[in-house]
């Protein structure tokens, strides 16, 4: 996929191109401030932001739970662009009412650089979604391509 800049948004969360690379189980993401992102499948579905995932009217959502997740739960089946301002992955279990904006994908980057700069920041990022994500799950599996 490829992204057309966005004059409304923040250089920084603007994507220039999107790979979901299924086989390697990575979604990368070049972004017009130069950075690269590079998620792990499991790492971004703990990071679903739904109602279902994430709670509503103040319960808590099904990842509050810490649920185990299975192959079929994060293994992507497709991707779809959402507007100018997110993306929305279906899973192998059918999963795909989560949009994930580019903001949020932007901040809560797994890259150690960006892990440093939130660790080091007084403020807790607003997205929190990955505080639900096990230790150690952000790392890419491989670099091959589909």
């Amino acid at each position: 996929m490829e992204r057309v800049t966005n004059a409304t948004a923040s250089a920084g969360s603007v994507p220039r191109k999107i790979h979901a690379d299924r086989p390697a189980r990575t979604l990368e993401i070049d972004w017009a401030d130069g950075h690269h992102t590079v998620y792990d499948f499991v790492t971004l579905r703990w990071l679903c932001p739904c109602a279902f995932c994430r709670g509503e009217a103040g319960m808590p959502g099904w990842l509050d739970s810490r649920p185990t997740l299975t192959d079929e739960q994060t293994r992507m089946v497709d991707i779809q662009l959402v507007g100018n301002y997110a993306v929305a992955p279906s899973w192998a279990d059918g999963h795909h009412t989560g949009y994930y904006t580019y903001a949020v994908l932007r901040d809560r980057c797994p890259c150690a650089e960006d892990v440093a700069r939130r660790n080091a920041s007084p403020v807790q990022a607003s997205s929190g979604h990955l505080a639900h994500a096990p230790e150690g799950e952000a790392a890419p599996k491989s670099e091959e391509h589909q």
